[in-house]
């Protein structure tokens, strides 16, 4: 049965062009001031680890600057999974998130050569204040992300959220750890690769809520 005129028209009035989404890398590239505030700002408002002579420009900027681009490469590849059609393997998926988490611990091995293991007494206190800092810091970058994701319409907003959560986290983290010198595999596991699984999880349920809102609109 042929529309009616009437409904046709008012069809063809509510059309408009549709913007088309630039490539994930490029969509990306719109983290780099967040990753650069974090890295700077982090020890810049509270203070450089006493250590960062020691261990050398490379070690200590390098390292960071080359985490933070780690995780803008980790939205980029969130932002890729959240166009319908080029969902992730989950092979990909895997190794992924396998790497993002893991990479505080693989950045601390290539950073010291001695580990150390301070008073019990300040081990939590320590733990909980850089986890909480760095949890806080991912907090922009990954609101942006999200708003960023939700624009491409991702049919696994979980493991979208997942995947620009752990890219902000890794982003966050990179700051960190111009400001903590804690050389402590437990502080690390906790304080360190802890926050970023956190964020990563905070992602998760971001995507899935912005995905309910949406659904409910």
């Amino acid at each position: 049965m042929k529309a009616p005129d009437s409904l046709r028209t008012a069809i063809a009035r509510d059309l408009t062009p549709a913007r088309p989404l630039a490539r994930p890398s490029i969509r990306a590239l719109a983290l780099v001031p967040f990753a650069i505030a974090i890295v700077i700002g982090i020890p810049a408002l509270h203070v450089f680890r006493p250590d960062m002579t020691v261990i050398g420009f490379i070690r200590a900027w390098g390292f960071s600057i080359g985490q933070a681009a780690a995780g803008c490469i980790i939205v980029a590849v969130a932002l890729r999974e959240s166009v319908p059609g080029r969902t992730l393997s989950r092979a990909a998926l895997a190794t992924t998130i396998g790497l993002g988490i893991a990479l505080p611990a693989i950045v601390l091995l290539l950073t010291t050569s001695t580990f150390t293991i301070g008073p019990a007494d300040h081990a939590v206190a320590e733990g909980f204040a850089c986890f909480r800092t760095s949890a806080l810091a991912a907090l922009p970058a990954l609101v942006f992300a999200a708003l960023l994701a939700a624009r491409a319409l991702p049919l696994r907003p979980v493991v979208a959220g997942a995947l620009y959560g752990l890219g902000a986290g890794l982003m966050s983290d990179a700051g960190l750890r111009l400001y903590c010198d804690y050389s402590m595999l437990s502080h690390v596991l906790f304080a360190h690769m802890g926050a970023v699984a956190g964020v990563s999880i905070a992602g998760a349920a971001l995507g899935s809520a912005i995905q309910w809102i949406r659904r409910d609109m």
